[in-house]
């Protein structure tokens, strides 16, 4: 899912509709006029994204013989995908090179706290669940809140029951499925957030949670100079195979190892009141 532009510098999204049900032939040259367009090309997708899609993925890239295409699967809901995906919009309108770009979608991961709130927790995989939960999720009426990310959380909601949130204010984003609930409101305040906004549901969304019973919703920085001075405050090193800059242990775009250089620690923000 493509969410709208966060400001007016925020470049447009391209979505890559149906790769698995296209002519190859059709979607070799999507691609490849993309890639030449742009230079580089950075494809963000869900790892509830369909076994079918992601070979198809890998496949158009190898045909393409092309280190300038990056497949980016981080461990983030279907929503928290969408809203790092549009955080990397915002950063390629600034003067950042493509491997730090890129490799820059890894670090603001840190920053996203995503989760939801489900009716039923008996098929989720994506988070522990205790047996006791299990068998609460049978009595009608339950409802659970979960965080996926960046630190697995599951409690019953009920009144007074809150989860862990970020230490640094943020903007929280809810998606409504078939499920009804006021308590994300609550959390809200509780996670001092500027605001809380709504969008649809990504299709992904019941796939990845287990259930179509759900509210998911994702907390996240905003401001693209705060978003900036993140990535920028990061030491940047030189991928010996290709030459591209990039930040941590691993470039995006060949997938070499920089020798001899530590992963970047997730930088500490500030506690901020909200004005």
């Amino acid at each position: 899912m493509a969410l709208p532009a966060q400001d007016e510098r925020t470049m447009p999204a391209v979505v890559l509709r149906d790769l698995d049900r296209r002519p190859l032939e059709q979607t070799l040259t999507e691609l490849h006029t993309l890639t030449e367009q742009h230079g580089y090309l950075v494809v963000v997708c869900s790892r509830a994204t369909p076994e079918p899609v992601v070979r198809r993925l890998h496949t158009l890239r190898s045909l393409l013989e092309s280190d300038r295409i990056a497949v980016f699967r981080p461990e983030l809901p279907p929503l928290g995908i969408a809203v790092l995906a549009r955080q990397l919009r915002q950063l390629a309108s600034c003067d950042l090179s493509p491997g730090v770009l890129a490799s820059a979608g890894r670090l603001l991961t840190h920053y996203i706290h995503a989760g939801a709130v489900l009716g039923s927790v008996a098929r989720l995989d994506r988070v522990p669940v205790g047996l006791k939960a299990h068998a609460k999720s049978w009595v009608p009426g339950s409802q659970f809140a979960v965080v996926a990310h960046p630190e697995p959380q599951l409690v019953k909601v009920a009144p007074g029951t809150t989860l862990k949130g970020p230490e640094f204010a943020t903007w929280m984003l809810v998606a409504k499925g078939q499920l009804q609930s006021d308590w994300l409101t609550g959390l809200a305040k509780e996670w001092t957030a500027h605001a809380l906004r709504e969008t649809p549901l990504p299709a992904e969304s019941a796939r990845w949670w287990g259930t179509g019973r759900l509210i998911e919703f994702c907390s996240y920085l905003a401001d693209l100079s705060v978003l900036y001075q993140l990535v920028t405050s990061v030491r940047q090193s030189g991928c010996h195979w290709c030459g591209l800059d990039v930040l941590g242990d691993r470039c995006v775009f060949c997938s070499a190892t920089p020798p001899a250089h530590e992963p970047p620690a997730p930088r500490v923000l500030e506690q901020r009141t909200p004005a």
